[in-house]
């Protein structure tokens, strides 16, 4: 796991400002630092040691020294790779991953993206035509940021290292924070940074002579086939036990996150290393500490915990949105940024369950086509004079919600896991609202699968946005603002191509939430684990908005003036004072428009002040 820098074009001191820009990243590996400059290109590269410790210094080049590559993740199934290609005629210098991936693009050019099991992003450079070739991995799981400057192309693994850059102008995209309020996180290919852009997932860059294209190579499609459960249980365990085994490829020790649910669970039951990570709040509900010393101590390996108290949690979130790059309203980043802490006075590497709801099928909201279906099934036009009829009570009563629901299509009803901000409540919210439906971002996505039924409808909807803008990123940046290396065992594309053919009754029924992948979890967990209801983490946000302490530093937060900038601050107030005195929970959107708030201060508060 490292960080990896670079600009194309000239500058006023190329050496000094790529080593600016990999110094911005340092903490993604303070093991060691490397560069290459030529009248084209700097390429910079900070280090966290994970194989090959003493050879595997970046850039690594080919044997006659005319390409090289900087690498950002961690590439499984190197062994194998090698052997193909020392058959081949490639000759190795060293024993590292990285290496594997230069050879490959000599040998195959981007169709060598196919044959790699990993998590990267990464940059070849090819000294012969000045060409760049940029890729970032099947499912989000590294990052990897571009934008165009006057001077050219600037690159990195962070926001933060391009803003050090000369020739980068910071601009706030207003755009991204209208999406954001309805989202919980930045769900445009543009950041918030006006100019930056994130490659997706599956998708690789090409750049020479000022021509830039970006192509998709690969798209998590499920096409479920019928078999029997049986089967499919056994083909489910089967792939995570071989997926968990490649994830520990590892020159050092190897540990794994562990909450109370069956994803992580089943990676610490089976990963067989020696360490556990936990971190919980002082309140019952929201406390997985016991759990998990418990199912530690029965798959015989030693659980390290921490509670986290109200006031180092506050304190960190200064901390959380700076190395989160764009603002991100999901409190759990803020548990992952201690559970990495933790784990890094440890080890190196933990491994970690992202990926295993949206694949099998695991979040609740899954079985609301289920729970619709009394009514899905009537025609729609009943479906929506019963909404309408609903609609017209002056009141809210049970029942309500179901109708409303009902009547709309899973492509209208459904964004994702979180929708905080309907388009009405934030466009009265905004001073400066641009008017953008949220089904606008989703339709690309609906659109590439018009056949499939709601529930693979929701995942896919989810693997494509809020896995990669919320899940995949906040693991990402919490765990290296650590030096920390987390690896998601569940995106794995053997994995997800056992998942993609499960049939759809089996990831989601009457009876539980990812059905098929819970019974294979049986035979390596006690049975109230893998049959546990998902949660998710919890934190106490709720309770914490509504004590003095904490209510004032949001409400000092919403008379600021970014807040007059960019919020009516007599709605804000009206949120947070409603949710103070128990007129309803605001505490979601409060904290949405809080951590943006947090977020501005670090990354636009100078110019704030220097405007009076």
């Amino acid at each position: 796991m490292c960080g990896i820098v670079g600009f194309t074009g000239g500058a006023a001191d190329r050496g000094a400002v790529i080593k600016a820009m990999a110094d911005a990243i340092a903490h993604r590996g303070p093991d060691d630092y490397g560069e290459f400059i030529d009248e084209r290109v700097a390429l910079g590269f900070r280090r966290l040691s994970i194989i090959d410790l003493n050879d595997g210094a970046q850039p690594i080049w080919n044997e006659d020294g005319t390409i090289c590559v900087v690498f950002n993740g961690e590439i499984y199934n190197y062994a194998a790779l090698r052997e193909e290609l020392a058959a081949a005629g490639h000759a190795f210098a060293t024993r590292s991953d990285t290496e594997t991936l230069v050879h490959l693009y000599e040998e195959h050019g981007a169709d060598m993206l196919p044959r790699i099991r990993g998590m990267f992003a990464f940059v070849v450079y090819d000294t012969r035509d000045g060409s760049i070739f940029a890729a970032r991995d099947f499912f989000g799981i590294k990052p990897f940021y571009y934008c165009r400057a006057e001077s050219g192309l600037i690159f990195a693994s962070e926001i933060k290292a391009m803003l050090t850059h000369p020739g980068f102008h910071k601009e706030l995209n207003e755009d991204a924070l209208e999406n954001y309020l309805t989202f919980q996180y930045s769900v445009l290919d543009e950041t918030f940074f006006k100019g930056v852009y994130k490659l997706p997932p599956g998708h690789y860059m090409t750049y020479k002579d000022g021509d830039l294209t970006v192509t998709r190579y690969y798209e998590a499609r499920f096409a479920p086939e019928p078999r029997t459960l049986s089967e499919t249980i056994e083909r489910i365990e089967n792939v995570l036990l071989d997926s968990v085994e490649a994830h520990k490829v590892s020159d050092v020790e190897v540990g794994s996150f562990l909450s109370s649910g069956v994803d992580s669970s089943f990676v610490a039951a089976t990963f067989g290393g020696a360490k556990t990570f936990t971190v919980g709040f002082d309140y019952d509900k929201y406390n997985e500490i016991d759990y998990a010393a418990r199912l530690s101590g029965a798959v015989g390996v030693e659980n390290y915990s921490k509670m986290i108290t109200t006031d180092e949690y506050w304190d960190a979130l200064p901390k959380v949105q700076y190395h989160m790059d764009e603002p991100l309203a999901d409190p759990s980043a803020v548990a992952l940024y201690f559970v990495s802490r933790l784990a890094s006075a440890h080890v190196k590497v933990a491994l970690s369950g992202e990926g295993a709801d949206e694949f099998f099928g695991g979040y609740n909201i899954y079985r609301e086509p289920l729970d619709l279906r009394i009514m899905t099934d009537t025609p729609r036009f009943f479906r929506r004079f019963m909404a309408w009829l609903v609609s017209l009570a002056p009141f809210g009563f049970k029942g309500k919600s179901f109708f409303i629901r009902a009547s709309k299509t899973i492509e209208e009803r459904f964004i994702g896991n979180a929708y905080i901000f309907p388009p009405e409540e934030r466009s009265k919210l905004l001073r400066r609202p641009k008017g953008t439906p949220p089904t606008d971002i989703t339709k690309r996505v609906y659109d590439r699968i018009p056949g499939a039924d709601d529930v693979t409808k929701m995942q896919y909807a989810d693997i494509n946005l809020w896995m990669v803008g919320d899940i995949l990123l906040k693991a990402d940046k919490m765990s290296m603002a650590h030096s920390l290396e987390v690896r998601v065992p569940y995106l794995d594309k053997d994995v997800f191509s056992v998942a993609s053919r499960v049939q759809t009754d089996y990831r989601v029924n009457r009876q539980a939430t990812k059905y098929a992948f819970r019974m294979a979890a049986k035979s390596r967990l006690p049975q109230e684990t893998a049959e546990k209801k998902k949660l998710g983490f919890p934190v106490p946000i709720r309770i914490w908005l509504r004590e003095n302490k904490r209510y004032g530093a949001v409400r000092e937060a919403f008379l600021s003036k970014p807040a007059a900038r960019y919020f009516d601050t007599d709605r804000l107030l009206r949120l947070l004072d409603d949710h103070k005195n128990g007129k309803r929970d605001n505490s979601r959107k409060i904290w949405t428009v809080y951590m943006f708030l947090v977020w501005h201060g670090i990354y636009f508060g100078e110019e704030e002040a220097a405007n009076g």
